[in-house]
């Protein structure tokens, strides 16, 4: 029997947010807990029915916090810090002072304080990068570590990833660390992540792609003529796949490429969509000749990060949870490997075109 089969193996999720982790997580058969302390993602949560604390991530740890005892078993540590503060589109405060950020992690790495240094950063929030670190660091102390570890951010925050590796190793550790491309993975958008996975056992990899790279249209023809697209691995998975829309679309992104607004995406149904952020429900919906249909609402914003069509998004600002998950098809790829379980393609393809409520209501008879 497995170490899932037995039930040994429990997630808790710093920075949870409206619960893409979780998905992938029960898809897997294994419990999460998640930590979050947005109102908002904690009510699609909650109408989700996923196990959730409310509250800011810095006033917990593995053992400390009220309900510590939801979590303090955990075998698993995941987080994916929010990425405002390091993202192309956001004001750039994490990337100014990377540097700094990076001789932080060597000074908890050393046990040293660093709470005076984070409390005096520009911005808050760049200091939540290092939140899993700490976490770790403190299980390992206790005497409890953490079997695995699995971080995941924007592409900027690699750096970070890497210093937190060798922070890791030098407690144990065996660690990977990449950028991913999720429509290499069956996501229909182009969404790129910063990605570690730690495992105290064994060496782990960063899971391998099952589709092929997204292309522009012309780059396509140029890799006809070359040959050089990997005929062993699927082709993107397109809008039109994703969302089951007949008729022939544009979509027109609201904000532009690299984060310049004036250089606004398009994409054709036949192609992933651009990059899902908060602003995804703004987005136009166009006919050939340019002529705006309708826009996305709430649960196709959602499928296009592959979270299940009946998924309760709730509370406000839903298009921002949406933008801030990780996909769940990401999230299981890169969970399986943690977790060292094969990919059932054919069963996850099944779970991510499948009714939520119905997959919750599976896993509620399982446990009891």
């Amino acid at each position: 029997m497995s170490a899932l089969e037995a039930g040994q193996e429990k997630i808790i999720d710093l920075f949870a947010g409206p619960g893409g982790l979780d998905v992938a997580a029960q898809w897997l058969g294994v419990p999460v807990v998640g930590i979050e302390w947005d109102k908002n993602a904690c009510k699609t949560r909650s109408e989700a029915g996923l196990t959730t604390e409310q509250g800011d991530v810095r006033k917990y740890g593995p053992s400390e916090g009220v309900n510590h005892h939801l979590w303090e078993d955990a075998t698993i540590l995941a987080g994916g810090p929010p990425c405002q503060t390091f993202t192309v589109a956001g004001g750039g405060a994490g990337r100014r002072v990377l540097e700094h950020i990076l001789q932080l992690v060597k000074e908890m790495a050393a046990d040293n304080d660093v709470s005076g240094a984070l409390k005096a950063l520009d911005d808050d929030r760049t200091g939540l990068v290092l939140e899993p670190l700490r976490w770790a660091l403190k299980a390992h102390k206790e005497g409890r570590p953490y079997k695995a570890i699995v971080l995941e951010q924007v592409p900027a925050v690699l750096p970070i990833w890497d210093a937190t590796g060798e922070a890791l190793a030098s407690i144990g550790y065996k660690v990977a660390a990449g950028v991913l491309k999720a429509e290499e993975f069956g996501v229909p958008q182009t969404r790129r992540r910063a990605v570690l996975v730690a495992h105290l056992e064994r060496q782990p990899c960063l899971p391998k792609r099952t589709h092929k790279q997204y292309r522009t249209r012309s780059s396509r023809d140029l890799g006809n003529i070359q040959g050089t697209f990997d005929e062993d691995l699927l082709d993107c998975v397109s809008m039109e796949d994703s969302l089951k829309i007949a008729t022939p679309f544009f979509v027109v992104s609201n904000y532009g490429t690299g984060g310049d607004p004036k250089a606004r995406g398009r994409r054709r149904h036949d192609e992933p969509a651009a990059t899902v952020t908060g602003k995804i429900l703004r987005n136009r919906i166009v006919d050939e000749s340019g002529v705006e249909i309708r826009r996305f609402d709430s649960s196709e914003a959602g499928q296009l990060q592959t979270f299940p069509l009946d998924f309760p998004w709730s509370g406000k600002d839903i298009a921002q949870q949406i933008g801030n998950a990780i996909p769940p098809r990401l999230g299981y790829h890169i969970l399986a490997e943690a977790l060292g379980v094969a990919v059932d393609k054919d069963k996850l393809n099944s779970l991510v075109s499948g009714s939520w409520e119905h997959q919750r209501s599976a896993a509620l008879e399982r446990r009891s």
